[in-house]
């Protein structure tokens, strides 16, 4: 006769569960760890990220797939597009600067 399988094989063959995803973040303006909380109103479809330290926060819309983390990639990637378009101001405005004041010079020396 043959002999069973064991309980324990089968319990062996478990799928662990995924590793949950954080919940607190770092404040992409103060630095400060773990001061970044997130919420979700599904009620509302708002989700809010606020540090308690430096108070700041951000509000965008949700769905039911959204999670913390997104909520605070958002956060990231719009703080992101905003110091580009600074960034690219900027250039712009020193471009503008540089043509109006070399065109001035040499209309002078002619």
């Amino acid at each position: 006769m043959a002999k069973r399988k064991s309980m324990s094989s089968k319990m062996a063959s478990r799928k662990k569960p995924a590793p949950k995803l954080d919940t607190t973040f770092c404040c992409p303006f103060c630095n400060h760890p773990d001061s970044v909380a997130c919420t979700i109103d599904l009620k509302l479809l708002v989700a809010t990220a606020v540090c308690y330290v430096c108070e700041e926060a951000y509000h965008t819309t949700a769905h039911y797939l959204t999670e913390p983390v997104d909520i605070y990639h958002d956060w990231i990637d719009a703080c992101e597009q905003a110091n580009q378009g600074i960034e690219l101001q900027a250039r712009d405005y020193h471009k503008r600067q540089r043509r109006v004041g070399s065109d001035d010079d040499d209309e002078s020396d002619a």
